[in-house]
């Protein structure tokens, strides 16, 4: 009986040393934080699950709020010189990061797809963080932040020379193409008229501007991305509407911009094989496998990643700034074939959905198509003075 008893014991011992490893093997720790680019950056010690993050926003005073689950800190005060930026042990398993600012603004975070354990939060821009006292647990509150004429003036200015910084904007679809149609209106009209408007919104910033097309005809594949080639340009830009099936149109809706890049994601896979549907007819799988696979490793995929963030933040911070419930569909990776020939920094922005009624009317407005191409012109800006430091240093 003494024997069978330790057996028994000796079982559950183990039982409980075996669980515990499980339970504690797989927990991350947040091993450095910094500050680079306009970003916080975190840097874990395992790989970081996307399933893993929380992400939501807090008002009065507006904050972005971070929980890793899963994870602990390596110090207690990681963060301890980061001003408006504060990052705590939540609870036992869950690393909370939270970042002040003096107004809401579009904070789309992201892992760098080279580096499987960092994780990048955009920071407010300057004049818009909070003081320098900090928040505390007490009942003082912060001072109320004046207007700084100059620093408004300083994101107003396009004074820097743009002249060799050619854009290729490309309309998509066109001619017997309608890309998506739904309720009279087709996407190829609807993005042909952004296109043009930010034609003349990226002339206004002094670039130079070529368009794949400036009227309702198509063009093959080759074409559309042979052209930015051809003109040498810094960016290529194609512009796009979604569409779902009728059964979800009332449900789906947002703005989404996308990168090259194969993806496991069923949606992004939903939407690129739309888009690619008109361009493919003909060519083989084995084909297409060898073409995708060639582009897919080389060095301008991390530039369309950071084009991608730059432009997409810019657009939902100027379309919130005057409509109510627009949706982020966030930056995406999908393999979308009009990017496959583009050697340059490249970007595929679905504008909306033509599916969906309420965005539906707003994409056809004059006033929500200039906010559109106003968020994408700032962005290109952003992600042009942003690489052009990454060189400078």
């Amino acid at each position: 009986m003494v024997k069978t008893h330790r057996v028994k014991l000796f079982k559950i011992f183990l039982l409980f040393i075996i669980s515990s490893t499980l339970l504690f093997s797989g927990v991350n720790t947040l091993k450095k934080v910094e500050i680079a680019k306009g970003e916080l950056r975190l840097e874990f010690n395992n790989f970081l699950p996307k399933k893993q993050i929380k992400h939501f926003a807090l008002k009065n005073p507006p904050r972005e709020v971070f929980d890793f689950k899963n994870t602990r800190l390596s110090k207690k005060n990681i963060a301890k010189n980061i001003k408006n930026v504060k990052i705590a042990q939540y609870k036992s398993n869950i690393v909370r990061v939270v970042v002040s600012s003096h107004k809401p603004y579009s904070c789309t975070a992201y892992k760098p797809i080279l580096s499987l354990k960092t994780y990048h939060i955009p920071l407010p821009k300057q004049g818009n963080v909070l003081p320098a006292k900090r928040y505390t647990k007490s009942k003082d509150k912060p001072k109320k932040k004046t207007s700084n004429p100059k620093a408004k003036k300083m994101t107003t200015s396009f004074s820097r020379s743009h002249k060799s910084e050619l854009i290729v904007i490309d309309a998509g679809h066109g001619g017997h193409d309608t890309g998506a149609m739904v309720g009279g209106k087709k996407e190829k009209d609807l993005v042909l008229m952004i296109a043009k408007r930010l034609e003349k919104e990226l002339k206004k910033r002094g670039h130079p501007v070529y368009m794949t097309r400036t009227r309702d005809r198509f063009l093959k594949l080759p074409q559309r991305t042979r052209i930015a080639d051809k003109k040498n340009a810094v960016v290529f830009i194609s512009i796009h509407a979604n569409s779902v099936p009728k059964r979800k149109r009332n449900k789906i809706q947002g703005v989404e911009t996308f990168f090259l890049q194969n993806t496991r994601d069923a949606r992004s896979q939903r939407i690129a094989a739309r888009e690619n549907k008109s361009v493919l007819k003909g060519t083989s799988k084995l084909s297409r496998s060898v073409i995708l696979d060639s582009v897919l490793s080389g060095p301008k995929i991390v530039q369309s990643n950071k084009l991608a963030i730059d432009v997409h933040r810019r657009m939902i911070t100027n379309l919130r700034s005057r409509y109510s419930g627009v949706k982020d569909g966030g930056v995406r990776h999908a393999p979308f074939w009009v990017l496959v020939g583009a050697s340059r920094p490249s970007i595929l922005v679905e504008v909306g959905y033509i599916s969906h009624p309420k965005e539906r009317k707003r994409l056809f407005m004059p006033r929500y198509q200039e906010l559109i191409a106003k968020g994408i012109a700032e962005g290109v800006d952003n992600y042009l003075d942003n690489r052009k430091k990454e060189i400078d240093f």
